[in-house]
């Protein structure tokens, strides 16, 4: 979680719906009638992009006082934004530690894709990225990967629109986001809940340089879309491109995407 638990105030934007149902816990609700809580306040997040707890219609006046004292809805701050005349869009947003990071939106025709990042800087110093330039700071919460697309739904004003502007996610922003698995994992499964953003998973790219442990384990556990950032077709290149090669080199990448081609759609730049 994103905000600082001394001030007791935690975000709901972002959160998992485990984060929730624990959250709510602290109340006198019925465990009977907790699931049910859990979902409407979902709903108000993630499917209404609410900015107020108070908008929360459904849930009793008492419910909703109480959970202030604990909750609000507050989004990362917009330290920058581009336009460019394309209609590219690119945030720079902060997080409460000042960490900050990119997002970008890239309409097209037919569709409208949502670059997000998933770490404030990166370890694998790719020579073709920028953010391969910059030391890794620390890994992205799910709380702070998710509010980058609430950020770009409240810029676009998308909420409750039709159709939408952002279509498909990519995880090709900052950061290699097998190297932080779990948060991206959990990111991925609240954006992708069919109750709230509802991106399905094959509308949403993971993007990785190659991390071959990690590979399977997000078809197992994520099962949205991969690209493997390829960039040379041999080692040698390779190894000058993309440094990861070294430990992981193309023939050891190429025999993990056969093992599971048959049960993970895998696409390659």
């Amino acid at each position: 979680m994103t905000e600082d638990t001394e001030n007791k105030e935690v975000s709901l934007v972002g959160l998992t719906k485990k984060e929730i149902k624990d959250s709510l816990r602290k109340f006198d609700i019925p465990d009977q009638q907790l699931n049910m809580r859990v979902n409407q306040i979902w709903g108000w997040v993630y499917n209404k992009g609410i900015n107020s707890i108070d908008e929360m219609t459904t849930l009793s006046l008492d419910l909703r006082e109480e959970l202030k004292k604990y909750h609000n809805l507050k989004r990362p701050q917009i330290s920058d934004e581009q336009i460019s005349k394309d209609g590219t869009k690119k945030w720079l947003l902060k997080f409460n530690d000042d960490s900050e990071v990119e997002t970008v939106f890239i309409p097209d025709d037919e569709r409208g894709t949502l670059c997000v990042s998933s770490q404030v800087g990166c370890t694998l110093n790719c020579t073709f990225c920028h953010t391969g330039t910059q030391r890794l700071v620390r890994n992205l919460t799910s709380q702070e990967i998710v509010s980058q697309i609430i950020i770009a739904k409240d810029s676009l004003s998308e909420w409750g629109q039709e159709p939408r502007q952002i279509t498909n996610i990519v995880m090709m922003g900052m950061g290699e986001p097998l190297y932080n698995f779990e948060s991206v994992r959990d990111g991925i499964l609240t954006m992708s809940d069919d109750a709230g953003l509802s991106i399905s998973k094959r509308k949403i790219t993971l993007s990785t340089s190659g991390i071959v442990p990690k590979i399977k384990m997000a078809g197992d556990e994520i099962g949205s879309m991969l690209a493997i950032s390829l960039h040379a077709t041999n080692n040698d290149l390779r190894n000058e491109i993309v440094p990861i090669n070294k430990k992981y080199p193309i023939e050891e990448l190429l025999e993990r995407h056969v093992e599971i081609i048959q049960g993970y759609q895998i696409q390659k730049e």
